[in-house]
């Protein structure tokens, strides 16, 4: 009996054994689905937050674009009623000075014809009202209010050269003692005036290069307003032959008020003879009109002073032609000859083109110089290209000594003593 009873209380015991087992590996279990929800409760709050904090900064680019955009549309508004009231605003009568009365009373010509003595306004610089100046008028009181800068044409503005030219006298060979006198004439009273103010005389007012085509005339013009940091003002003659009466003659006087109000500056009128030629009886009316800015440019060269600020130089190959008023003392005070190089320059030339080039061992430039009399600087400079391009076409990157003799060979051609140039690529 006894034996009975022990063997029910141990398969009790072991029940309850068992059934303290199942609850702890349920209650494991559960613990385990409890953390994993609170890993997942724990992720969803967490984009929960990046969402809301990528909201707010969404609201905040959005509001900053918003207040731009605000501070656009007022200035747009501001910009639209200022146009508005200059609209509004009654226009201004536009007339030319032609005699100041004193400081208050001026009497102006009005664009429109009638003649008027008007006042002037107190906020207008007096200095500036002047016979011809151009002034601006209220419609109604006709009071002077503004004056306007001088008219000008627009092709003589766009003769001068913002930047400096980049030739300098490194570039130029053969021509020392042509250079020397443009310097002493141009360089030397711009740069150093006081010099002749100790000295007691008047600087040259112009310079004449006259000489043979290619032969550097322009070149010297470019390296001296490079070296004397000038304004550089430069025009072909035939740009002042105008087909309307007058339309020359006013170039002539705006080009020269151009050169004023840029001093320092150097006005180079290449070609010259285009409109200097020798003044005959005319017996057309383009004649005629030709002669007529001849006259006004002797006017402005007579008109301005010879120690200002302004240079002038000029360039033609037909010396022969040019009228006399225009070579006399007090207008082209120096006539420069810019001759063909002889075999020195010519040596020189050739070096100033070949310190770039890749040349051979064989290249003499004194020879070359001997070989090519009669040539200019820039017939020297053509052969010294169509060299390089012998080279090339051979596919070779050294210029030798035969590329230079057939290059000479292409581009000059002998007529006697002569040498005269020839189409380089005929």
């Amino acid at each position: 009996m006894k034996e009975k009873i022990g063997e029910a209380e141990a398969e009790e015991a072991e029940a309850v054994g068992e059934g303290e087992e199942e609850v702890t590996k349920y209650l494991l279990s559960r613990l385990r689905e409890l953390e994993r929800e609170c890993i997942q409760l724990r992720n969803e709050n967490n984009r929960i937050k990046s969402s809301q904090i990528q909201r707010m900064k969404w609201l905040e680019e959005r509001k900053r674009a918003l207040e731009e955009e605000c501070i656009q549309m007022e200035r747009e508004i501001r910009r639209l009623r200022s146009e508005l009231n200059r609209m509004r605003t009654m226009p201004l009568l536009v007339g030319t000075v032609v005699e100041v009365v004193d400081d208050q009373r001026l009497v102006v010509k009005s664009s429109s014809g009638p003649t008027f003595m008007v006042n002037t306004s107190q906020f207008v610089d007096t200095s500036r009202l002047k016979p011809g100046a151009r002034v601006v008028m209220n419609q109604q009181s006709l009071a002077v209010v503004d004056v306007l800068p001088a008219e000008r044409d627009p092709a003589v503005v766009a003769m001068e050269i913002v930047e400096k030219p980049q030739e300098s006298y490194s570039d130029i060979g053969g021509l020392d003692a042509q250079l020397r006198e443009v310097r002493e004439t141009v360089e030397l009273p711009l740069l150093k005036p006081e010099v002749f103010e100790k000295v007691g005389i008047d600087p040259p007012k112009g310079v004449l290069l006259y000489g043979p085509p290619g032969t550097g005339k322009t070149l010297i013009a470019k390296a001296v307003a490079k070296e004397t940091n000038s304004v550089f003002i430069k025009l072909i003659g035939s740009e002042l032959v105008r087909k309307y009466i007058g339309e020359g003659a006013r170039m002539v006087r705006e080009l020269f008020e151009l050169a004023r109000e840029k001093a320092p500056s150097i006005v180079f009128i290449d070609e010259i003879d285009a409109i200097a030629a020798r003044r005959t009886d005319a017996h057309t009316s383009g004649e005629r009109e030709v002669q007529r800015t001849l006259m006004q440019l002797l006017a402005e060269m007579d008109g301005f002073d010879a120690r200002g600020d302004v240079r002038i130089l000029a360039a033609t190959n037909r010396p022969d032609i040019l009228d006399p008023a225009l070579l006399r003392p007090g207008r082209f005070d120096r006539l420069i000859e810019v001759p063909l190089p002889d075999e020195a320059g010519r040596a020189q030339i050739f070096r100033i083109h070949t310190r770039r080039m890749n040349l051979g061992e064989d290249v003499v430039l004194e020879e070359l110089a001997s070989m090519t009399e009669g040539a200019s600087g820039a017939d020297i400079r053509a052969i010294c290209t169509e060299a390089g391009m012998f080279a090339i076409r051979d596919g070779r990157t050294q210029v030798e000594m035969g590329d230079f003799r057939r290059a000479i060979a292409r581009v000059l051609v002998r007529e006697g003593n002569r040498v005269s140039p020839e189409l380089m690529f005929a």
